[in-house]
């Protein structure tokens, strides 16, 4: 599109732009590390750093103009409101596209099924999914701006903070297939404090789908199951007892599930390259997604038997010289991941001595203080060797019930303190878990724990 036609679509000003009929060719971008010669770089206003300082610079690295809520000296569309500009471009541009739009959500593992379904998808036809987790109103309309018309798959993943969320990101990209993992106490306290609340909202993804769509919904999740009536698509079930599901499920070498995908159509084994048997719902899912889409079983495993984890910060295994093995999974955690990444430590640790190093789950409302103990609890009943609770009040909860069992506890006020309590105590052999809400920082200890 010309920087023109993007003025009249986002009802922009444009300001020191020499060439109107100017081409844009490349993605969108919000870090001006990320433009791309021929692309938009979009000037937002973060907490610490502002995209308009940025603007020479997103130039100077090929940016056609910028996306700008005031003029910042060289080529700029100047809006009211960057976000909201940002939305309406993508919806317009996906008005003129024609892929199948594929949304997914739910309260954890929406990013490991975004990845798996990406491998499988893009084999067969061109695919564009959502980077990393860049799932909220700017990541989404940038997911939106990377397609073109030759993608066939659109596999975007929708993350909701509170209700409302989704309703505003299916409105950019209204879905034909929706995808709903599961209902989990993440965000709780800002959707409401409930599970019914959280239901609510992520409901708001199947609300979205058009009579001729599907909705795709987890036959082993009483919330998931819940939402079947907020639409008249078609529903498909996947899990527990449904026409789609996982038989003769086993855990191999590393804690990675193998499992029979049976499907309407036939059936096929599937042998994960991921580890803890929660991974065999996710694979699941976006083999639910691949089956609606036509795909025969035998290609869907294949696919999923060969792809690999793309995103940081979830099970990422690094191994070190003296044996220690350490697994990253602090990009976040709720009380569902936390459990998940508990017994995925467990089974990866075998006879070998468990060490999880434990910060907070946020945003769990007036539950958060009990919810932490069931962890601690569940450190003990797992007989993980030793613990080490990053933090005060809500760790010191977690510490605090472990202890009641055969466990070695260690407290820690920070990151820094967390660093050097777990060096002291790993040993060669060791299996580590590291795992935290983001705002705990706690990526920073898997890290440092991994450095040479």
């Amino acid at each position: 599109m010309t920087l023109a036609e993007i003025a009249r679509v986002i009802d922009a000003e444009m300001h020191d732009v020499p060439d109107a009929a100017a081409l844009v060719t490349a993605p969108s971008a919000v870090d001006s590390r990320d433009v791309v010669p021929g692309g938009l770089f979009a000037a937002t206003a973060g907490a610490r750093v502002d995209g308009h300082d940025y603007a020479a610079k997103a130039v100077d690295s090929g940016a056609v103009a910028v996306l700008a809520a005031r003029p910042v000296g060289v080529p700029a569309l100047v809006v009211e409101d960057v976000q909201s500009a940002l939305g309406l471009l993508a919806k317009h541009v996906l008005e003129r596209l024609s892929p199948a739009v594929i949304a997914l959500t739910g309260s954890v593992g929406k990013t490991t099924t975004k990845d798996l379904l990406a491998q499988v998808l893009e084999r067969h036809a061109p695919t564009i999914a959502t980077d990393r987790s860049f799932n909220n109103e700017l990541g989404l309309p940038l997911t939106v701006l990377r397609a073109d018309p030759a993608t066939r798959y659109l596999v975007l993943e929708m993350g909701a903070g509170q209700k409302g969320d989704l309703t505003y990101l299916t409105g950019i990209a209204p879905p034909h297939l929706s995808l709903v993992l599961n209902v989990g106490a993440a965000h709780v306290s800002r959707m409401g404090g409930g599970l019914a609340d959280v239901a609510e909202a992520k409901g708001e993804l199947v609300a979205a789908l058009p009579a001729d769509g599907f909705a795709l919904l987890n036959a082993d999740d009483p919330y998931v199951m819940g939402m079947a009536a907020r639409t008249k698509a078609q529903i498909v079930l996947w899990g527990g007892s449904a026409d789609l599901r996982a038989e003769n499920v086993v855990l191999r070498e590393g804690a990675r599930p193998a499992f029979d995908l049976v499907t309407p159509a036939g059936r096929a084994r599937v042998e994960l390259d991921l580890i803890g048997e929660h991974q065999v719902s996710n694979a699941l899912a976006a083999a639910a997604v691949a089956v609606t889409l036509g795909l025969p079983a035998g290609a869907i495993a294949e696919g999923l038997t060969q792809a690999k984890r793309r995103s940081g910060g979830r099970l990422e295994i690094s191994e070190r010289p003296d044996g220690v093995t350490v697994v990253n999974d602090a990009y976040n955690a709720n009380p569902e991941s936390m459990r998940a990444g508990l017994r995925a430590l467990r089974a990866l640790a075998g006879g070998r001595r468990a060490v999880a190093v434990l910060g907070g789950m946020g945003q769990q409302a007036e539950a958060s203080r009990e919810r932490h103990a069931e962890m601690g609890r569940l450190v003990a009943d797992l007989g993980i060797e030793v613990l080490i609770a990053v933090g005060d009040e809500d760790p010191l909860a977690m510490a605090a019930a472990a202890s009641a069992g055969n466990v070695i506890v260690r407290t820690a006020d920070d990151v820094t303190e967390a660093i050097r309590v777990a060096t002291e105590l790993i040993e060669p052999g060791d299996v580590v878990l590291v795992k935290a809400s983001s705002e705990y920082g706690l990526g920073a200890c898997a890290r440092a724990l991994t450095a040479p």
